[in-house]
């Protein structure tokens, strides 16, 4: 990685808030493991003022949950696993669409238009409610208890959503590199007599580095958003512990990931609403922390601004448009 990225603002701010996350969630685990710290009610003179759920206090920043459970200490402990099961995610939908789009783009050019045609089908069938049906018989909690074990509910649920989105993946790398393949030093290369694997390693994939990150950092942000569509769905990440008592609690989470934060507790947004936008606003901040990690690495490598040029290119300025219009259309405008 570039050395100037380790000096830029944007990448550092970003990158800081990732770790320290992180890194507060395994001390946290070390020391204390999943126990969170309980405050049932506030009393002034012997006389209860406030119970459970609390509101924000100085001592507790985020309030506490229904069952007096601080809401921070929940947020520690289930940082851990939302941000590394969305990073490895991220990382195994890119990793794996890599090969198959150097293929697609390199071997299989000729067939493109028929495989674009077929992999664009996957962008009308909606994602969440596919991999809801495909993980609610694997995360949902059934009457006599799970037949497997956490770990291996993760490790489902990750090889799922990752399996999903990598034929998208695929076609978007192949068409980009169909693209290189038709610039200038691409066939200067071909000229002189390099194979295409040489091409590929030499020439194709430095070229799409800066592109690979920015996709990889995408795809973080785009699990973060499916985690809280599956936690409202009341499918949480790792299972979803369900009771079946006759008087049953509502589904909770098992390792406190902020997803199942969301889910769990959603139907306090009015009478609580600390509790369910406590998890929201994290969820935000670490989107916001990747967004930035992104602006800084572009920056950084290429000296320009990735969401600036984004947003231009997204609503170029009036006069550009007003001089892609020919003359008739031009006059139409100022009648």
């Amino acid at each position: 990685m570039n050395k100037s990225v380790w000096k830029n603002p944007f990448f550092l701010t970003g990158l800081t808030f990732i770790v320290l996350m992180l890194s507060s969630s395994f001390v946290y685990s070390m020391l204390w493991g999943n126990e969170v710290r309980r405050l049932y009610f506030i009393s002034v003179e012997g006389s209860v003022v406030e119970s459970s759920p609390i509101s924000p206090k100085w001592l507790f920043p985020f309030g506490t949950d229904a069952q007096g459970l601080d809401m921070f200490g929940k947020i520690i402990i289930g940082a851990k696993y939302t941000i590394l099961s969305a990073f490895v995610i991220a990382f195994l939908r890119v990793f794996l669409a890599i090969p198959v789009g150097l293929i697609l783009g390199t071997y299989l050019m000729k067939y493109k238009k028929y495989i674009n045609g077929w992999i664009d089908s996957f962008h009308y069938i909606p994602l969440t409610i596919l991999a809801y049906f495909l993980l609610f018989p694997v995360l949902w909690e059934p009457f006599e208890g799970f037949s497997t074990s956490i770990i291996e509910r993760f490790v489902i649920e990750i090889l799922i959503l990752s399996l999903l989105i990598v034929p998208i993946l695929s076609a978007l790398l192949g068409n980009e590199v169909s693209l290189l393949y038709k610039q200038e030093f691409i066939m200067s290369a071909k000229t002189l007599g390099a194979g295409k694997w040489r091409i590929i390693f030499k020439h194709i994939l430095p070229s799409m580095k800066e592109k690979l990150v920015i996709l990889l950092g995408q795809q973080f942000m785009q699990t973060l958003i499916i985690f809280i569509h599956l936690g409202l769905l009341t499918l949480f990440l790792g299972g979803t512990d369900v009771d079946y008592q006759l008087v049953a609690d509502p589904p909770r989470s098992i390792t406190y990931e902020w997803s199942g934060l969301i889910g769990d507790s959603f139907r306090y947004l009015q009478g609580a609403p600390w509790i369910p936008l406590t998890p929201i606003l994290f969820f935000s901040a670490t989107m916001l922390s990747v967004s930035l990690m992104i602006e800084g690495y572009v920056q950084a490598t290429s000296g320009q601004s990735y969401y600036k040029n984004k947003f231009k290119s997204a609503y170029p300025p009036v006069e550009k448009k007003l001089g892609q219009l020919n003359k008739s259309d031009f006059q139409k405008v100022n009648m």
